[in-house]
């Protein structure tokens, strides 16, 4: 009797744990890496970058929704006197129906932190006792002032969907040092995904060997990663053997076809990482110090805590770049900013700052960049009033992609440095501003890539990340 592909990727062994047995021993073609595609072939293989490089990984941790720069890292006195009284000037809204020109200063207090005097709020202690390893840019601005389009500046370089993100042009560009483990992982909040959803880790029209890898938020993180008792072992080996066969030969009657490709390889992946990922998701080799550091023992702390120590354990094997999200709008605080601010930063304060300590003292921090920030920022004045005009308690502030405040810290960046200046209002940057463009230049050269060189050809034209002439590499990020 006679069996086709198609009849064994749908038998019971399923197709996950196709995985031909490329697993079996890749490290020859491993000792030799090629530029992706030039062999007419993409994959995840290590690739040598276009020079030597400052940071070999990185964890992002994207606090969607625009936390508060004037309530969190960038003071303004100014506005503790006009607290109250009509904006000085024009106001770039989003929602002009909700808006006011009522200024409202910072609701929480600021202090220095540090051998080097950073400012930090007091809704965010554990972040502010980092403030020697971390550069703050308070001048980043994307110009385009609604959820979707300033994340995808942020994230694909354009306004426009549909681009692949930066984890992918990494990837694509640098592969991974471990074929048995996803190149690009995205760790997704319980809460649901952020604006744009499984967009945020697309990989566009790159092969999707590229696309982000989803672990998920609860138990089970990763599906189906055990096959049935009775076809575990030698049985699975042969059967993953003779499916290798018909895949390979499905695959030389088709040439050039990446998306066939890159299938297939997601499939060995798929097996690949049986053994490996259980690794990674069992924390039972953690220490209880470095279980309390993370907060996994406190209930408000405990999941994005088990993502930034996943996230560490993830880039300790060998992954290229990781992607830790808030859930939709979590900083979205155009309402009830007094109670939901603190609560958001509760959620990530003390986590995020274990993730910079557990890599440096690990020996990672150097390679590995740490980012931390939002699309947006916030005004510096009400929006969504209900009650009378002393009546702060329900009061938010709307958008603000003009000048907000982020940070990163290792992987080449200068330690306990603050960039740039928004006015003394908190709204616009005017001083040493960071585009979103010279933003990925930097990250690119960090990494090893000019941004002119990691190309990807399609329609006849060469597509990159970087669409804007004037991106610059921000020299004085750097260490």
């Amino acid at each position: 009797m006679s069996h086709s592909r198609r009849h064994f990727l749908q038998s019971s062994y399923g197709a996950g744990l196709v995985a031909l047995a490329t697993l079996m021993d890749d490290r020859e073609s491993l000792a030799n890496p090629k530029i992706a595609g030039k062999t007419g072939r993409f994959d995840n293989k290590p690739k040598p970058p276009h020079h030597p490089p400052r940071a070999t990984a990185m964890i992002s941790m994207v606090m969607q929704g625009g936390p508060s720069q004037i309530d969190l890292f960038d003071p303004k006195p100014a506005l503790d006197d006009l607290d109250g009284k009509d904006f000085p000037g024009q106001v770039k809204y989003d929602d002009a129906a909700g808006a006011t020109k009522e200024v409202m200063k910072a609701q929480w207090k600021f202090q220095k932190h540090g051998q080097c005097g950073m400012d930090f709020s007091e809704l965010v202690p554990h972040m502010a006792s980092i403030a020697d390893e971390i550069t703050m840019i308070r001048s980043m601005h994307t110009g385009v002032n609604n959820h979707g389009q300033s994340i995808n500046a942020l994230n694909n370089g354009s306004i426009l969907n549909g681009r692949p993100s930066l984890g992918s042009w990494l990837t694509y560009g640098l592969g991974t040092e471990n074929q048995n483990l996803p190149a690009f992982v995205a760790l997704t909040d319980p809460r649901g995904l952020p604006v744009l959803g499984v967009g945020n880790f697309t990989n566009g029209w790159l092969p999707s060997i590229y696309q982000g890898t989803v672990v998920r938020p609860t138990e089970p993180r990763i599906l189906n990663l055990d096959a049935p008792m009775s076809l575990r072992g030698e049985a699975q080996e042969r059967y993953l053997s003779f499916v290798q066969n018909l895949n390979q030969s499905h695959l030389a009657n088709r040439p050039g076809e990446n998306e066939l490709d890159a299938r297939i390889q997601s499939f060995e992946l798929a097996a690949r990482m049986q053994s490996e990922a259980k690794d990674v998701l069992d924390f039972s080799d953690e220490s209880q110090a470095t279980l309390e550091m993370y907060g996994i023992h406190n209930k408000e702390t405990k999941d994005f805590g088990t993502r930034c120590l996943l996230a560490r354990r993830l880039v300790e094997r060998g992954v290229r770049f990781v992607n830790l999200y808030t859930g939709n709008q979590t900083w979205d605080h155009h309402n009830h900013l007094a109670t939901k601010l603190p609560a958001a930063c509760k959620y990530v304060d003390q986590p995020a700052a274990a993730l910079v300590k557990d890599l440096k003292q690990r020996g990672l921090l150097d390679s590995t960049i740490v980012h931390w920030g939002g699309e947006m920022g916030r005004l510096p004045v009400i929006q969504n009033r209900a009650g009378g005009k002393t009546d702060r308690k329900t009061v938010g502030r709307d958008h603000n992609t003009y000048g907000f405040t982020m940070w990163v810290a290792g992987g080449g960046f200068k330690a306990g440095y603050t960039h740039g200046e928004t006015d003394e209002f908190g709204h616009n940057a005017i001083k040493d501003v960071v585009n979103h463009y010279d933003y990925h230049a930097t990250l690119l050269h960090l990494f090893g890539l000019d941004s002119e060189r990691l190309t990807f050809p399609r329609n006849g034209n060469e597509q990159r990340l970087i669409l804007n002439s004037k991106a610059r590499i921000v020299s004085e990020l750097l260490s």
